[in-house]
């Protein structure tokens, strides 16, 4: 059974998927500092085109099927048109004060 975004206990994670599920990149993008960082099964990449290649140019879909650390933790079944569906597992680092995502890492579950 999925987990609705509404229902993430972070707010600002839950509306980071509901985001994803949309495929607005604006909002995304709203949700993270200017100066966010990413990681792909333990390598940086460029965020910026990591969201677009993974994302939004892939209609890019999250499920997500467990949380943990406050809901900064999810295990997702991710679903792409380039990859098709993959268990993932996915951390986001708030910056302070709690408001914009500072940094997500991402790789297979």
């Amino acid at each position: 059974m999925t987990i609705a975004p509404a229902k993430l206990s972070d707010p600002v994670v839950g509306a980071l998927v509901a985001a994803v599920n949309a495929h607005d990149k604006d909002a995304f993008l709203a949700l993270l500092t200017a100066d966010a960082t990413m990681s792909d099964d333990g390598s940086d990449r460029d965020l910026h085109e990591w969201i677009e290649k993974e994302i939004f140019g892939a209609g890019g879909h999250m499920n997500v099927q467990s949380e943990s650390d406050g809901g900064r933790s999810l295990v997702v079944d991710y679903r792409n048109d380039t990859w098709g569906e993959t268990r993932t597992a996915w951390h986001f680092t708030l910056a302070p004060g709690g408001g914009r995502i500072s940094r997500f890492e991402t790789g297979q579950a």
